[in-house]
């Protein structure tokens, strides 16, 4: 039997949005959760949680609430794909739908920089998103949060972020 299609999230935008950050696509847990980054060995709540008091320990909505009033948006840059597994390189080439980032764009134009969480999600975002943008906010990757990235301690992935998403 093939692997399913899988589905993202829908964004999380405020009004004052300034910086974007996109993953690949949610891993197995946040799917079945419902919930971005909700492995309990993902990274992302607990570096948020040292930049703007929206960590793990908070109710969910309540992060998501945070990091609007930060200007920190989130999304995937897959809106579908084929994925046996949490890997992205398991990730289908061929099956990818990118979900409408320049419609995301279009509708917040005070987002200037957009951030990667990790290679995987900038790959994506050059081969099946920045071709169709007519102009590209500041773009940069920074230090997949995902448990499969252990190249780096938790204090340099969080220097990174925080230079990344802080520092205008």
């Amino acid at each position: 039997m093939p692997d399913p299609v899988l589905r993202s999230f829908a964004p999380v935008v405020g009004p004052g949005a300034r910086v974007l950050v996109l993953g690949s696509m949610p891993g197995v847990a946040s799917l079945d959760a419902g919930r971005y980054y909700a492995h309990p060995r993902n990274l992302f709540w607990p570096i948020m949680g040292a930049l703007f008091d929206a960590g793990p320990e908070l109710p969910y909505a309540q992060r998501l609430a945070r990091l609007q009033q930060a200007g920190i948006a989130l999304w995937d840059v897959a809106g579908e794909c084929v994925r046996p597994g949490s890997l992205d390189a398991r990730i289908e080439a061929g099956s990818v739908v990118a979900n409408d980032i320049a419609g995301l764009l279009a509708a917040h134009p005070g987002i200037d920089r957009i951030r990667f969480n990790g290679s995987a999600a900038q790959t994506l975002f050059r081969r099946h998103v920045l071709p169709a943008l007519p102009r590209a906010p500041d773009l940069a990757r920074l230090p997949s949060t995902s448990p499969a990235h252990a190249a780096l301690r938790f204090d340099a992935k969080l220097a990174a972020w925080r230079a990344g998403l802080c520092n205008e």
